[in-house]
């Protein structure tokens, strides 16, 4: 047995033969043409026969994956239309008299070369892109065809590394995983591995030998490890693991693109709350149909300095374009209380749950909010983002984030940066703005209720205190009408409100929520399909007058 690890791009088991997917040979000779003109119009025509083909991979991608992660081919486009990579091929072919085939190659590593020196990891992901676009050109030139897949099995994939085309083109009927020695987590690559939910491993150092092919071989795409001819105790460990997972996916099945809809026929929005870029697969596999709550603050937690508006950049786009369309709401910067950062220099505090903690920070360091909000402002040009404001307390606060983000849009707008236009919320988590939720209601798009620090505050428990464990009750008739009410003064101003705190799971709470017309859980996502079943089981019709009187 051999074990190789690698990095997870996707998680899941995957059981099969190995498939060493080599590609052709692309051996460019450098050749002398006596007419440098009709080389150069040669050129033009693969080009622009390149150009439509990455079209009709456009159209197959996004009925596939969608038209945020089809994007890619769109962009390969654009890079194909390029002057100075149409130029740097024209003048090689004029200035040398070479062959197209050779000034394409040349120029494709010339700028990969360029993108892989770059400081920032998202260009330097588009080596793999400018690779494929000339690649794609000399196959024309050369008149073969695009690499394909030949096996009449599902198989695991393993490769130096995969362009985006080729992943997508993949028939997924016949891929059970894919490794590769190479690759980056920022590519688009990694983005439709995860959108297509294949279990992947990036930077693998698998030998790419023939004698591989039809090895068996396990992927834990939760570990990063591969096991190629595993002996029989760990095959049958894999083999249980997989199994647990087949049995969970069974049920996903039955629920997977089923709307989450009460039989009276009233739509529920249920979203997944993460912590990290990473749980993105676990929102997938669960069939969430948006994010409700993206825990910004990783980003500061994970960092030894106060991240850049690029770094930030670089992960809220990736989680849009990911999630294809559907809503991803970020929670700014909830630094404070119980989430400590050494280089915030933050004060020793009696009480931090009830000091300087979330919005009051970014009020209180504007710089800090600024860079953060223009990376999300920016990134909604790519996807369908709304940002959530914590620890709301007052109009006030609301007045002033409105006025720096009436900054952002004009330095935006001056630098020439293109951005979009996100939903603004805020979270519902102090009693202060439960009582003024009727006015905080005309100043924002929505609410969310944050019921872990809502029930905190209401009865002056501290939830990290294991000690008062008795005296905590989150279904406490306080916190119960407070919610109510927050619910009732949204929709008096007819905008939505949700719930993002633990509550939002509670099976005992969720036909509740319902009967007094919640309009989005988010929770866990493991927790989703269970939730989607009593959602779909009930009618509220007929069952919610009974069941407020219950709770209330």
């Amino acid at each position: 047995m051999e074990v190789y690890n690698g990095k997870s791009v996707f998680g899941g088991i995957a059981i099969g033969k190995l498939y060493i997917y080599n590609k052709k040979n692309l051996q460019v000779k450098r050749e002398r043409v006596e007419d440098a003109k009709k080389e150069v119009e040669r050129f033009r025509a693969a080009k622009n026969a390149a150009i439509k083909q990455l079209g009709e991979l456009y159209k197959k991608a996004t009925a596939s994956v969608g038209a945020a992660n089809a994007a890619i081919f769109e962009i390969h486009q654009m890079m194909l239309r390029d002057n100075d990579y149409i130029e740097s091929v024209e003048n090689m072919i004029r200035s040398q008299e070479i062959n197209a085939e050779y000034a394409v190659a040349m120029t494709g590593d010339n700028f990969a070369n360029m993108f892989a020196a770059m400081d920032d990891d998202y260009m330097r992901g588009r080596v793999a892109d400018v690779k494929d676009i000339s690649e794609r050109i000399i196959l024309i030139l050369a008149g073969q065809e695009s690499d394909s897949m030949e096996t009449d099995e599902p198989v695991i994939i393993v490769a130096e590394d995969l362009a985006p085309s080729e992943t997508v083109q993949m028939d997924k009927s016949k891929v059970l995983s894919f490794v590769t020695v190479h690759g980056s987590t920022n590519s688009h690559t990694a983005i439709l591995a995860r959108t297509m939910g294949i279990p992947a491993l990036i930077g693998t150092p698998l030998p790419l030998e023939a004698s591989m092919n039809g090895k068996l071989a396990v992927v834990d795409g939760d570990t990063g490890q591969i096991y190629v001819e595993p002996d029989e105790e760990t095959l049958a460990g894999l083999q249980e693991k997989y199994e647990a997972l087949q049995t969970k996916k069974q049920l996903l099945q039955t629920l997977k693109g089923k709307e989450t809809v009460t039989q009276d026929g009233r739509k529920v929005m249920l979203y997944a709350n993460i912590g990290n870029y990473k749980d993105l697969a676990l929102v997938l596999e669960n069939d969430a149909e948006g994010i409700g709550l993206f825990r910004s603050e990783f980003l500061y937690l994970e960092s030894d300095h106060y991240p850049t508006e690029e770094e930030q950049l670089k992960v809220y786009r990736a989680v849009a374009e990911t999630m294809a369309g559907k809503r991803v709401i970020i929670r700014t910067l909830d630094i404070g209380a119980d989430k400590q950062v050494d280089y915030f220099e933050m004060p020793g505090e009696e009480n931090p749950a009830m000091g300087c903690r979330a919005i009051r920070i970014c009020l209180t360091r504007p710089e800090i909010f600024k860079t953060q909000l223009r990376a999300l402002f920016r990134a909604s040009a790519f996807g369908k983002i709304a940002i959530m404001y914590p620890m709301i307390t007052s109009l006030e606060e609301i007045r002033r984030i409105k006025q720096i983000v009436a900054e952002v849009r004009e330095e935006l707008t001056a630098d020439g940066i293109p951005f979009g236009e996100p939903e603004q919320g805020i979270m519902i988590e102090t009693p202060a703005a439960v009582l003024i939720s009727d006015q905080l209601a005309k100043e924002v798009d929505f609410f969310s209720i944050g019921t872990n620090d809502l029930t905190q505050y209401t009865l002056a428990i501290d939830r990290q205190n294991d000690q008062l464990d008795e005296f905590y009750d989150a279904h406490h008739q306080a916190v119960l009408r407070m919610i109510a009410m927050t619910v009732e003064n949204a929709h008096k101003e007819n905008i939505w409100c949700g719930i993002c705190g633990e509550l939002g799971a509670d099976p005992e709470l969720s036909k509740w929520f319902l009967s007094i017309g919640m309009d989005e859980l988010s929770m866990s996502p493991g927790n989703i399909l269970f939730i989607r079943k009593i959602i779909r089981e009930t009618n509220v019709a007929e069952e919610g007058e009974a069941i407020r009187k219950h709770f209330l």
